[in-house]
């Protein structure tokens, strides 16, 4: 059995489509500063581990979620660890995206899946596919809502997602695809938790190939966090899977899926407009090693930079006072004992 959705090519969804291109090439066309880019896309990341998990319940609030991701704290309650956990895939992924094309398959939304949910599952289901059945509940009432496929058809209705995915990639816009793909992983609910989050993430990759350079400023999950009802409204089913797959029309959900995209490209692109470079906030390919060592291990010193490049002493010291000059950085200790942090400040 091959999976064909129905949905139809409507005005607003064909207008959708021409904005977000118009939106990606006007941002694709311009150049920004480092120091700007750099902040946003910590930015991002906290907004995206915040409304992802908050859709699902997560009741931290924004604030709390800043706290958690820049001390990152060793014990943790479940909201903790579902936010430490999001943002740590979302890290893996965007660094992966960075080396070049990433293929959507079975294997990786596996390992998401794992990534998303450790800690917080029994080990037999993290990162395997559900072996019993499952219902949705109502967010709100808590009453059944929707009956999801039999564990004997999951793993073959998500590879011929997969198929869909891959077969039709030349033939559909990719904002079509990746919607499908969206509401259909919803619909299939292949794990005993953390369906949503897995499937935003893998999501997210299919739409790094609408050729969108700033995606790692991007955060489609915030809008559905605004109107959490909405989303579930126009992701979800009502009633039994094997009584509804043949009467499922996307069409809808691709409008609302399109309408988001516009919603988080024009937040992009109203804090960039007011980004311009200059060599003051210029970063070259070494400053950023710095701060990418400092976001990965918390913390630098001189010896550590002296063994990831050939730059002089004085140099280096140079390079270290421009980022902290631009409130990148700060310096902690004096003498041998020095060392460099990210600037809570400015982040």
């Amino acid at each position: 059995m091959t999976f064909k959705p129905k949905y139809l090519i409507t005005h607003h969804l064909l207008a959708n489509i021409k904005k977000i291109n118009n939106l990606i090439q006007e941002l694709n066309n311009k150049r920004f500063s480092h120091v700007v880019l750099f902040e946003l896309e910590k930015a991002a990341r906290e907004v995206s581990a915040y409304a992802s998990t908050s859709i699902e319940g997560n009741p931290l609030p924004l604030t709390e979620v800043k706290k958690i991701l820049k001390s990152m704290p060793q014990n943790v309650r479940q909201s903790e660890q579902e936010v430490l956990n999001y943002n740590q895939a979302l890290k893996k992924l965007n660094n992966k995206l960075k080396r070049g094309f990433l293929s959507l398959n079975f294997n990786l939304i596996l390992n998401i899946h794992h990534q998303v949910t450790e800690k917080l599952m029994a080990s037999s289901e993290i990162g395997k596919l559900r072996n019993k059945a499952v219902v949705v509940n109502n967010p709100q009432t808590r009453q059944i809502v929707y009956l999801p496929p039999e564990v004997k058809d999951v793993k073959p209705l998500i590879n011929e997602l997969l198929d869909f995915v891959h077969q039709e990639k030349e033939l559909i816009d990719p904002l079509i695809i990746a919607g499908i793909f969206h509401k259909q992983f919803v619909i299939i609910h292949p794990f005993m938790d953390g369906n949503g989050r897995t499937c935003r993430l893998a999501t997210k990759v299919l739409l790094t190939q609408i050729g969108l350079n700033t995606f790692n400023l991007f955060s489609f999950e915030n809008y559905y966090n605004k109107n959490v009802t909405r989303y579930f409204q126009k992701v979800g089913l009502e009633g039994n899977y094997y009584d509804l797959t043949e009467q499922i029309d996307f069409t809808d959900w691709l409008e609302y899926f399109t309408e988001g995209i516009i919603d988080e490209l024009l937040r992009v692109k109203k804090i960039l407009s007011i980004s311009t470079v200059s060599p003051q906030n210029e970063l070259q390919p070494h400053h950023k090693m710095i701060l990418d060592f400092i976001e990965k291990k918390g913390f630098i010193a001189d010896k550590d930079y002296a063994q990831m490049t050939q730059r002089a002493k004085a140099t280096r010291a140079l390079d270290f006072q421009k980022l902290i000059k631009m409130k990148l950085i700060v310096r902690k200790g004096k003498g041998r004992a020095t060392y460099y942090q990210l600037n809570s400040q400015s982040l």
